[in-house]
């Protein structure tokens, strides 16, 4: 796989933006095809929940990476892209982001963006993943969503697309080469996932999982350590309950 070269496309409105991408993988868009827009009418996050913000208040993008086939699941790419968008805020607004597993970017306990990553094959039958991510810019996101915007944690009103230039330059030097699902990717994810030595509670398709997060294992699964044992959780939304010193998170 070669680092690709960004295919941007800007639109004004769009649903979504990851709808738009698929579509475009499908009919055989090159890897490093992205779309980012003003507004969504239709955005969507984890478990088909809706994504709303007004427009130009936030990043609303979508870009479209390579599956390599001895490569892992969309789950990477996904920390790839958090992972770049991590550096981009810390350079443009001076923001300390963490990020939460599977998908989320928080400044504290609050939430400035999240993401979501599927699957997609061309007419070929080669695999590709679509990542898209949502920041909060000017805005803190849908009200009672416990958001928080980059103008309110920085200080600073920044633009999608400085914030968008910034993470693909990253993603260039870093994550989006022939190694970019590598073990260093995986520890990087690791250092900074702050789900990791939390107190959780993850909400999963067979019922409620509680725990201690020890770990993210190479497949991207959250590793739970329970009164019954380790647990793999592959999916769910996660509640993070208390520090390890006790503290609220």
């Amino acid at each position: 796989m070669n680092i690709p070269i960004w295919r941007i496309n800007h639109l004004v409105e769009v649903d979504s933006t990851n709808r738009w991408l698929a579509d475009a993988a499908r009919e055989g868009a090159p890897s490093g095809t992205v779309c980012y827009a003003d507004f969504q009418t239709a955005g969507r996050g984890r478990h088909d929940h809706s994504w709303e913000a007004p427009a130009r208040s936030g990043l609303l993008c979508s870009l479209l990476l390579e599956q390599p086939a001895d490569g892992p699941g969309p789950q990477w790419a996904s920390v790839a892209v958090a992972l770049a968008a991590r550096f981009a805020l810390a350079r443009l607004a001076g923001i300390k982001v963490d990020l939460k597993w599977p998908n989320d970017l928080l400044v504290g306990s609050e939430k400035l963006g999240g993401l979501l990553a599927q699957r997609v094959s061309d007419v070929a039958g080669r695999g590709r993943v679509v990542v898209g991510i949502g920041v909060n810019l000017t805005t803190d996101g849908p009200p009672g969503a416990g958001g928080i915007s980059v103008a309110r944690a920085g200080g600073v009103t920044g633009t999608a697309e400085a914030l968008l230039d910034d993470m693909l330059g990253y993603l260039e030097r870093g994550w989006v080469s022939p190694t970019w699902w590598s073990e260093q990717l995986r520890d990087e994810y690791r250092r900074v996932c702050v789900t990791i030595g939390h107190d959780i509670v993850a909400a999963t398709s067979t019922g409620d999982i509680a725990g201690v997060a020890t770990s993210v294992d190479d497949d991207g699964s959250l590793v739970v350590t329970s009164e019954s044992g380790d647990i793999v959780v592959a999916a769910g939304d996660v509640r993070h309950v208390r520090r390890p010193t006790g503290e609220r998170a």
